[in-house]
């Protein structure tokens, strides 16, 4: 029998106090840490593959094992589907079925690997974040992905956006990040048809309530 997956306990009973500030800020500032060698090097061999490929790009951010990726690229045979997470032992784990063709999976920093994506000029058809950490303590709103200096260069591709999570109070913050750089999306409670990830399965099996954020962002 599977365990049951634990509730998100959170200090915070709504949106975050500095939420709206912290946003603006990145909205208006560059963020200029430097890019680790080692993005650099997967990028630089991502952008050649992307560069030969003839149609459109879908982007899987926060992969995991892949097993999202994995679906997406079966569901888009025409598309050239990434998936990035900064671990190495999840990108790499061995499943028993081949992998599609048109999947690529690489282990890099996406705080790095947005950024040099923007600077190349890439823009996505999809791109999906689903289940991310939820960091849910208040001190820890910079660790989400509305609050951090990153948050611009994730909009910046462009395309249709989803994230899904099973903590409804972080795709509202998301919500209020994205309206306040111009962008109105939808948010609602979903029953997978498919479960995109073990979280998803593991989170809806559980009984908790999964939810899903849509947007479709015009290229700046």
């Amino acid at each position: 029998m599977q365990q049951k997956s634990r509730t998100i306990e959170s200090n915070q009973t709504g949106p975050h106090e500095r939420l709206e500030a912290t946003v603006l800020k990145h909205l208006k500032a560059d963020f200029k840490k430097p890019i680790a060698d080692h993005t650099q090097r997967v990028f630089d061999e991502v952008n050649k593959l992307v560069s030969k490929h003839a149609g459109s790009v879908v982007f899987d951010s926060c992969c995991g094992v892949g097993d999202s990726t994995r679906l997406i690229a079966r569901d888009h045979p025409d598309h050239l589907v990434i998936g990035i997470d900064k671990s190495a032992s999840r990108v790499t784990r061995e499943r028993l079925q081949v992998d599609p063709e048109n999947m690529i999976l690489r282990r890099a920093d996406l705080n790095d690997f947005y950024r040099l994506m923007v600077t190349a000029g890439w823009q996505v058809e999809k791109h999906f974040v689903l289940y991310p950490n939820p960091w849910p303590k208040s001190a820890h709103l910079g660790r989400r992905w509305h609050g951090a200096p990153v948050f611009p260069y994730m909009l910046k591709l462009g395309g249709q956006f989803e994230m899904r999570s099973n903590w409804k109070l972080y795709l509202e913050e998301f919500q209020i990040a994205l309206k306040l750089a111009g962008h109105i999306s939808e948010l609602e409670a979903f029953e997978p048809e498919e479960y995109l990830t073990p979280f998803e399965k593991k989170y809806y099996e559980s009984g908790q309530q999964v939810y899903r954020l849509i947007t479709d962002i015009k290229p700046s």
